[in-house]
């Protein structure tokens, strides 16, 4: 059985006291890397030397194997594998440098993929050219409602499938997630074009990127299936996180009040038991946050590594998610649908918001 090492680069802060800024997501790596047998933690890098000792002392890391340039820990510790769990806007040049060491051969990275499409294409190239693993953190396609669902879809249980509409969350952050989940259920294929429209009232940064308040999404697949989205004031529309309509029936899943899969065809409704698994939740809760889901991904990416295989969480699928996110940024500031392949060099919110095109109204002095 192979040994991997294994390197954190982005400790984050206490992950008891989580912020906007981060959710202190190296330690929930480090946690799934600890619970691998097929795992060894060799170090950490942080440009807070404060974050680093405090990781390295709860994962039992000796002095000289935390560092602040992670640059000079590839060339001291070698790490077979990286973990980068910095803020989207530097994901880029991290996992670019990682392919161009000569040590890591993997690099697992969070979501979302980066902060412009430019940014997550040149991270696939990269590795791809350097043949350096690269998947992202999207574990949530390992949660019980979502597999289950996955499986009846698959029997044909609903027929065939039509559309998939989702209702919880936001587009960009929880959208990595919910977005690659439609995906997934349409086997993980690519778009064809994408419109959309947002409201932007209050100012709502998260991890150093703006957030819009609520988004309407459409977008249609290459085999005809439509996926779309409505969050925020508009999320009850699907009453649901997640509803995939088929020729034959829906497959419902919920997340807030527990976990919850509910099948509807040939005129009956049932529900589905999933165990009771969380797939969500904030690091105060502990096992709530979905630990089993990070082991999961763990496991998927070393068999792949192990096997030269592709992980489901591999960049170029991670890419069919990134370009329907950024082509609906991009469909709201040109105000007409984005047909794809998409050319796109900035963030289009980002420079909607920076030009006052998007500007959150005052608060009020009542």
């Amino acid at each position: 059985m192979s040994q991997y090492t294994v390197a954190i680069i982005g400790t984050g802060p206490d992950p008891k006291n989580p912020t906007v800024d981060g959710f202190a997501m190296g330690y929930r790596h480090a946690e799934a890397y600890r619970n691998n047998e097929q795992c060894r933690l060799v170090a950490c890098a942080d440009i807070i030397r404060e974050n680093a000792e405090a990781f390295a002392d709860e994962f039992s890391l000796n002095t000289d194997q935390i560092y602040e340039d992670y640059e000079t820990m590839f060339t001291e510790a070698e790490p077979d594998l990286v973990s980068v769990t910095v803020p989207p806007a530097i994901h880029e040049d991290i996992v670019v440098d990682c392919a161009r060491s000569n040590a890591v051969e993997a690099v697992h990275c969070e979501k979302p993929m980066g902060h412009t499409w430019k940014s997550a294409e040149r991270m696939v190239q990269s590795c791809w050219r350097h043949n350096t693993q690269l998947t992202f953190n999207r574990q949530r396609r390992f949660g019980r409602p979502f597999t289950e669902a996955k499986r009846l879809l698959d029997e044909g249980t609903i027929g065939s499938l039509q559309r998939v509409e989702i209702g919880w969350g936001d587009f960009f952050d929880t959208g990595a997630h919910m977005v690659d989940l439609a995906g997934m259920f349409n086997g993980d294929r690519p778009a064809d074009w994408v419109i959309a429209q947002l409201d932007y009232r209050e100012e709502d940064v998260r991890f150093g990127a703006h957030q819009e308040n609520q988004m309407w999404a459409q977008w249609q697949y290459d085999n005809g299936v439509y996926g779309t989205l409505s969050t925020g004031a508009g999320s009850s529309l699907v009453g649901a996180a997640l509803l995939l309509r088929g020729t034959a029936g829906t497959i419902r899943i919920d997340v807030d009040g527990g976990p919850m899969l509910e099948l509807e065809h040939d005129g009956t409704r049932e529900s589905i038991d999933v165990g009771g698994e969380t797939i969500h939740g904030t690091p105060q809760d502990g096992d709530r946050f979905g630990s089993h889901l990070h082991d999961r991904a763990v496991s998927d990416i070393i068999s792949a590594l192990q096997h030269e295989d592709e992980s489901q969480l591999c960049g170029r699928i991670g890419l069919n998610t990134a370009e329907i996110l950024f082509a609906g940024y991009e469909s709201v500031r040109r105000r007409k649908r984005i047909d794809l392949p998409l050319d796109l060099d900035d963030n289009p919110i980002e420079q909607m918001v920076e030009s006052g095109a998007l500007s959150p109204m005052p608060e009020s002095k009542e």
